[in-house]
Formats: structure tokens, C-alpha cells, sequence
């Protein structure tokens, strides 16, 4: 199932970008199951080749529970992915065992911030300031950073005020399908309106 997925996906961003959409990046989900099968990262590899994206707009989204994993096998892993030209993301951000050395040995370029962070924001003391921690350490380790289930304007705003410039939720947008993104992302796309980083 996760390699139909991951192929779906694929074809349906060839087909985006064969319409006109430009500049999209797509986020699938991995579980560690699929992760850990033998010859995960040559099967991504001929999905790749046979759908004909650009590796650098799919992005491959992995949880802590991953990082659990002996160190070793998990870098080698981690870097044939990255060899193809991946995007890797964390999901989930601080929920899980959050060791933090991690990120700074493994190819990681995106965290995402749970949305159990996000819900009680602003007004919750504690939920502003790990979302302010790890903005701060993200922007110093030159991490990029999604937030997850902004549903409110004042979630919006508190997020924008510092610095946290990718947002996914339903204020950005319903689940919606395929035929319907099209129009959903050009009008997102003038001037002046932030594109937000929204996998289907």
C-alpha cells in the first residue's frame, strides 16, 4: 500500500505540473514499516524514474519512532534517500523521544510542529514557548518548519509573528481532491498570499 501510494502521489504531481501548476512540493507520509522493508530506497527510486518528477519536490515524511533505530543503519538509510534528491521531514516534533542529537547527525530539513502544540495557542504559556524553543533552535540549525492544525486567524497570526512562515490546517484548506487543487493553488498563488506547505 505505501509504495501505491507514493507512486499515486507521484503521478498525480507530473500530472499538476503537465497542467501549469509550477513551484508545488508533495509530502507523503512513510510509515516505519514501509521505511524498514529490504530495498525501500531503490523501489522509491524506480517510482521516481517511472513517473518523472523532480525528486526535489517529493518529501518524505518520517516520525520519531524512526530514530529509535540503530544509528548506523538509519544514517545509511536516511542518505540513500537523500542521495536521490529528497526532501526528509520529521512529523510530529516533540511528541515522540525528541533527542535532539539527531538533528544534527542525520538528514533531516524539515520539523513539523504537533498539532497538540498548536491547539493552545495563543494564551497557553507552555505550548508558546516550546513552539518559540523550537523555532529558535530550527532557525539556528537551518531547519525549515511546518505547523500542524492551524484552525483559528490568532493561531495564524501568533505563528507568522515569529517566524514560523509554513502553516497546514484547516484554516489553510479542507481536504479536497485532486481535480479541485488545481484552482485551490492559483488562487493561493497571487502575489501577497502565503502558499501554504498543505500535503493531501
Amino acid at each position: 500500500l505505501g509504495q501505491w501510494v507514493l507512486g499515486q502521489a507521484c503521478r498525480q504531481l507530473r500530472a499538476w505540473e503537465d497542467a501549469g501548476l509550477r513551484g508545488l512540493q508533495l509530502a507523503v507520509n512513510i510509515s516505519a514499516l514501509e521505511f524498514n522493508r529490504p530495498g525501500f530506497p531503490a523501489q522509491v527510486r524506480e517510482i521516481l524514474r517511472g513517473s518523472g518528477v523532480d525528486p526535489a519536490q517529493i518529501e518524505l515524511e518520517i516520525t520519531e519512532s524512526l530514530l529509535m533505530q540503530s544509528l548506523p543503519d538509519l544514517s545509511e538509510r536516511l542518505g540513500e534517500l537523500t542521495a536521490l534528491g529528497l526532501q526528509l521531514a520529521l512529523d510530529d516534533f516533540g511528541t515522540g523521544y525528541s533527542s535532539l542529537g539527531y538533528l544534527k547527525r542525520l538528514p533531516i530539513s524539515r520539523l513539523k510542529i504537533d498539532r497538540s502544540f498548536v491547539a493552545g495557542v495563543p494564551g497557553s504559556a507552555e505550548g508558546e514557548a516550546i513552539i518559540r524553543a523550537t523555532l529558535s533552535m530550527a532557525h539556528d540549525l537551518g531547519l525549515d518548519v511546518v505547523a500542524e492544525g492551524v484552525e483559528t486567524e490568532d493561531q495564524r497570526d501568533f505563528l507568522l509573528s515569529h517566524g514560523c512562515g509554513r502553516l497546514q490546517g484547516f484554516l489553510i484548506a479542507r481536504p479536497m481532491a485532486a481535480e479541485a487543487f488545481a484552482d485551490w493553488w492559483q488562487a493561493c498563488s497571487d502575489p501577497g498570499t502565503h502558499a501554504p506547505a498543505a500535503p493531501l
